[in-house]
């Protein structure tokens, strides 16, 4: 299993930059960031200071969106950092959560999303696609490779994944549902007459690591992850306001939660404290997280590992940052790649 930080890009960007290095030394593969232009700094600026400080880290957005940069700009800007740094970028992309809603926009269709994907691919990898009715291709790439993996929750954005995806990333860390949206997933690979084991699976989610299992321990963990389930909770939203409550289309295991879910703020987007998350209960922090001891982290990600899941991709929004980061690379990391 390979293992991925995710980080928000607030300043001092030389912050962000130090954590992927330290990220790096304890075994990380990938360094993920947010991608929400108004919330945060421009993740592609940082992306090239990330590349110039380390050696082998790929990085990338977890998740950019067809809809807050022109399709052949958010191109050329990965086949930029692929020339310079040799293919060292994937490109995660959704419909577009915080970055279109605070700036007023709604979250793309899946057609867009679904064609996006193929022209920010084949544009980084130097061959033609067209955009907006006319046919573009970047002359300067040469040997370029760019992966695209989508964000998916839904039944229709799940199977648009499976087909047309090079890698599949799900924002929980709960067993029971990562195995039915990765079956998803393969199911439309295979339909679509693709490998189903060629779309990589990465899990992302908020890990925090106690000394112990004690109820205090516990709790104080529990309370800096808890923003997590509020920010699945939009696009959870937005399923059940298009599946209704008790639809077969969407496990009640996903949606049930949200039921005293009253707005959000994106003020307060994906950081520890966010007040819009207090209907999030315990039982969902503790399905969609990772929090206790190395040893149940540990016994959790084995189990994903045999769903399927090819990264865990940890999200450090929360007061222990550099101790999830070394916790992982001594005890986390080396058992899961053993």
């Amino acid at each position: 299993m390979d293992f991925g930080i995710v980080l928000q890009t607030d300043p001092p960007a030389s912050t962000v930059v130090e954590l992927m290095r330290r990220a790096e030394s304890k075994g990380f593969r990938y360094g993920w960031t947010f991608d929400s232009s108004v919330l945060w700094q421009e993740p592609f600026v940082i992306y090239s200071q990330i590349l110039e400080h380390t050696t082998d880290l790929v990085v990338g957005p977890m998740v950019t969106n067809p809809g807050t940069r022109t399709w052949e700009v958010t191109a050329s800007t990965f086949a930029t950092l692929n020339d310079m740094f040799g293919n060292r970028t994937v490109c995660g992309i959704g419909r577009g959560d915080s970055a279109m809603r605070v700036a007023g926009r709604k979250p793309n269709t899946l057609a867009t999303l679904g064609e996006a994907t193929r022209v920010i691919r084949e544009l980084a990898e130097g061959r033609e696609a067209e955009v907006d009715g006319r046919t573009l291709r970047i002359p300067w790439v040469r040997d370029g490779r760019l992966p695209v993996w989508m964000a998916a929750y839904g039944p229709k954005a799940l199977a648009l994944a499976g087909r047309e995806a090079d890698g599949f990333i799900l924002q929980l860390a709960d067993p029971y549902l990562t195995e039915w949206m990765v079956k998803a997933v393969r199911d439309a690979a295979t339909a679509a007459g693709r490998d189903p084991s060629s779309v990589t699976v990465c899990v992302a989610a908020p890990a925090y690591l106690t000394d112990d299992a004690s109820p205090a321990a516990l709790a104080h963990a529990r309370e800096q992850c808890r923003w997590f389930g509020g920010m699945v909770g939009n696009h959870v939203a937005d399923l059940v306001a298009r599946y209704g409550e008790h639809s077969a289309a969407v496990p009640e295991a996903l949606t049930a939660y949200i039921k005293e879910r009253d707005g959000y703020d994106y003020a307060h987007h994906g950081r520890a404290g966010n007040p819009d998350t207090a209907f999030v209960p315990d039982e969902i922090v503790d399905r969609f997280c990772l929090i206790g001891t190395a040893e149940q982290h540990i016994d959790k990600l084995r189990r994903l590992k045999a769903l399927g899941v090819d990264q865990f991709a940890l999200y450090a929004m929360h007061d222990a940052r550099e101790q999830v980061i070394d916790g992982y690379g001594a005890s986390v990391v080396p058992a899961l790649q053993r």
